[in-house]
């Protein structure tokens, strides 16, 4: 690495983001120790621009090409992710190649066949409240060999919220942005996702405060898939159905981005290169440069001197901004996007092709000799690379994961020992499941979970005016693991498969 001290500040960036621990200061002035790897982190990273790197590699290095990062690793030390070793000239993967039996423990064990179903659902069974009597529904039958029971109730849960997700490039605003029914807080916006906006709708601290009411009704109204219309603080109006297409200000979404920008250029390379000599992903994330990307040199793209706006991540691959424009850019004239062309690089006659990353929007230039970019009709292989953009694209829609907090006194309508049913769900001796659809406990306490509302039968929530939303929860177990936490065998009754014991149509 070189260092230019008249510029160093000594501020100690570099220290914090290196990743193997390579630069340390002294005097204040950074040191660079042999580890390094020439990730450029910290060159990237100076807030002084006081660092680069050395022209030649060290000579007994090798370059690791898992990443875009292009690491080069002395022999014996490790690339910036600590995946790979130089071991004698080679790179070795570090943690070897793992079967499934040998992870078995970390993974844990699956639920039992005869437990992974609820015998009968909670929706329609009515409510345990107050907990200190037994759930409404405590069925018994033998499943094979298996004494299995099944204990269901509809529970009242301040602890509730949906996580919104939207298939969108679109800008609906900034993170952390107030959702608004009218004029009324009921969420937020949480951070994105591959190719979708992301909102909190709820959560205990909303739910108990003073718009709780109308908070229980969208998280109900959104989990059993209703339309609602939603406000975006200085943000955006959307009209929000979960299995639709999202609308934002009063215009569908039509398809969901195929990847981000640099993950385009890796999926369609070779139809790329053959649609002009240089390609323009745009993209909010991250902007792809098909003749610097690691995925053009790899089908003979070369670079064409086209130099980006945007801030550089690794070679080919920019930081975009966010806007109205193309990719969800602020990117609204395509040519806008270049800061200029090397003219000892360029030549007359070249073509550079801009899209998106769904493919929709899509402009061909070429370089005349007064050095300016015409337009050319998007035809011939552009037009090839672009429908096989489009196609690949999955349409836009509004997904819902219902998220609630089940660890409270709802168990005591269960068992006696609450601890114990916990424990149970959490050893996968006990399966827990909403309305019938399976749920993803978190680890650590409680039992926390989610659910995809789609996987639940339309209608199966409800709020209440306490303000909480209602939700339909079964646990299934055997009879002896039933027993031994203090299961209510005195409610207990026999399951009949073809008499409807909890579904109330």
């Amino acid at each position: 690495m070189k260092i230019d001290e008249d510029r160093c500040s000594g501020c100690g960036i570099c220290v914090q983001d290196c990743p193997v621990g390579a630069i340390r200061l002294k005097d204040k002035k950074p040191l660079v120790r042999e580890t390094c790897t020439r990730c450029a982190a910290c060159v990237r990273n100076c807030p002084e621009e006081a660092l680069g790197l050395d022209e030649i590699p060290a000579p007994d290095s090798a370059q690791c090409d898992a990443c875009p990062i292009f690491c080069w690793i002395k022999e014996g030390h490790t690339g910036a992710c600590q995946r790979y070793r130089n071991q004698g000239g080679r790179l070795l993967r570090i943690t070897p190649n793992h079967p499934f039996i040998e992870v078995e423990e970390i993974v844990g064990p699956e639920l039992p066949a005869p437990i992974r179903r609820p015998l009968i659902t909670g929706i329609g069974a009515g409510t345990s409240y107050p907990d200190c009597k037994p759930a409404p529904y405590i069925v018994n039958t033998t499943q094979g060999d298996v004494d299995v029971v099944t204990v269901v109730t509809e529970a009242p849960l301040s602890y509730s919220s949906i996580l919104v997700k939207m298939d969108t490039d679109l800008r609906v605003g900034d993170e952390g942005a107030a959702v608004l029914k009218g004029k009324r807080k009921v969420g937020m916006i949480t951070t994105e996702q591959y190719g979708s906006k992301m909102l909190s709708i709820g959560g205990v601290n909303l739910l108990t405060g003073k718009d709780g009411l109308l908070v229980a009704r969208m998280i109900t109204d959104i989990a059993n898939r209703k339309p609602v219309r939603l406000k975006i603080q200085d943000g955006s109006r959307l009209e929000l159905q979960v299995g639709q297409a999202p609308i934002i200000d009063g215009r569908a979404a039509d398809k969901m981005r195929v990847g981000c920008g640099s993950a385009t250029l890796g999926l369609f390379a070779s139809l790329l290169k053959d649609s002009a000599d240089e390609v323009i992903i745009l993209d909010s994330h991250l902007t792809g440069l098909l003749g610097e990307h690691a995925a053009g040199h790899f089908v003979g793209a070369r670079p064409c001197g086209v130099r980006l706006k945007f801030r550089q991540s690794t070679p080919g691959r920019y930081f975009g901004d966010h806007g109205e424009g193309w990719g969800g850019t602020s990117i609204t004239n395509p040519t806008d996007v270049i800061a200029g062309i090397d003219p000892e690089v360029c030549w007359v006659g070249m073509r550079i092709l801009i899209t998106e990353t769904t493919g929709e929007k899509a402009c061909l230039l070429e370089l005349g000799k007064d050095g300016n970019l015409r337009e050319l009709p998007v035809s011939g292989p552009a037009r090839k690379a672009l429908d096989a953009i489009s196609s690949s694209c999955e349409p836009s829609r509004v997904s819902g994961i219902y998220m609630g907090g089940a660890g409270g006194s709802a168990r005591a309508g269960v068992a006696s020992h609450p601890i114990k049913l916990t424990q149970a769900i959490h050893k996968q001796r006990a399966g827990f499941t909403i309305g019938g659809a399976p749920a993803f406990i978190f680890p650590g306490g409680g039992i926390n979970f989610m659910v995809d509302v789609e996987r639940v039968k339309t209608g199966a929530f409800y709020w209440t005016p306490t303000p909480a939303t209602i939700c339909p929860i079964e646990y299934t177990m055997e009879l002896q693991d039933y027993r031994e936490m203090g299961g209510h065998l005195e409610a207990m009754r026999p399951f009949r498969a073809k008499t409807p014991v909890s579904i109330r149509d």
